[in-house]
């Protein structure tokens, strides 16, 4: 028997699909012969009790999720996610350059320093990449400080807005499409898999339309994913290192472009476990050393 946690934040217990979804961890521990605790950042000092480590909360080194993270390794327990995952998809930059180096398929991404956001070098890009483009602050999560721009104009304004949060700014080529793909993995493994369709007229899953509509989140048995798309999934993730990732990305013509890896990815109840329920159990299994 294992003694888990899983830590989490009083704004991820407010919603009800997340909520949902934490009773089912607290559900699959359970039906193990392993028992689950739910921790709070007034309770850490018990993390020293646990096992394994299950972080529910939003991740930023810069969070108490990345104090966990840390805390529960340097303890020598299992942790999910990985401080060097938290580290690596929280900065933008070093997430691509990592995938560029294994030479994960990319939309065209450039790296710019405050001094290059200029109408004159945004031309050269729009002429490069094509119009539009879109602009990316590096710590930027839920596709907040993302934006796309038609004009050398908004570029630069836009440029400008996000360089308040970092020395650069990621610039990508624009790549078209009414879906995006999740693919859900942990150590080399795929968990789940999803399309994130968009809400009428938009291009981000975070986005509503005018009349309040959200994305569409559908299911996807794992076994029936392209194998495509599971392949290249899995190559992203293996680029940035074992832990639990979400892996975004787009078809274009029967090819597969990753957008980003995500740590930490979203699991809500009735949205990312349509096709996959088993999720919960396969990270229970992973955090208790039964995989």
């Amino acid at each position: 028997m294992a003694r888990l946690a899983i830590f989490t934040e009083r704004y991820t217990i407010r919603s009800s699909v997340e909520l949902t979804a934490l009773t089912e961890f607290r559900l699959a521990a359970f039906e193990r012969g392993h028992e689950l605790d739910f921790l709070f950042k007034n309770e850490l000092k018990y993390l020293k009790n646990y096992d394994g480590i299950l972080i529910r909360a939003l991740t930023d080194p810069l969070n108490t999720s990345y104090v966990v993270a840390r805390t529960a390794e340097m303890l020598g327990k299992r942790v999910l996610d990985h401080s060097d995952a938290i580290r690596v998809c929280c900065d933008k930059v070093n997430m691509y350059a990592r995938l560029m180096r294994a030479d994960v398929p990319l939309p065209e991404t450039r790296f710019l320093a405050e001094s290059e956001v200029t109408a004159v070098s945004a031309a050269h890009l729009f002429e490069e990449l094509g119009a539009p483009l879109v602009l990316k602050a590096p710590n930027s999560s839920f596709s907040a400080y993302v934006d796309k721009v038609t004009t050398p104009e908004a570029f630069v304004r836009v440029g400008k807005r996000f360089l308040r949060r970092a020395d650069r700014i990621v610039v990508q080529q624009y790549l078209p499409s009414e879906f995006d793909w999740r693919v859900i993995t942990l150590a080399g493994r795929v968990l789940a898999v999803v399309r994130y369709e968009y809400a009428p007229q938009q291009w981000k899953p975070m986005d509503r339309s005018q009349e309040g509509e959200w994305a569409k989140v559908v299911g996807v048995p794992r076994d029936a994913a392209p194998p495509g798309l599971v392949a290249v999934a899995l190559a992203a993730a293996r680029a940035i290192g074992d832990s639990l990732y979400g892996v975004d990305l787009k078809e274009i013509d029967g090819e597969y472009f990753v957008i980003e890896v995500n740590d930490n990815p979203t699991i809500a109840a009735g949205e990312e476990d349509q096709a996959n329920p088993e999720i919960y159990g396969e990270i229970i299994a992973h955090l208790a050393g039964d995989d």
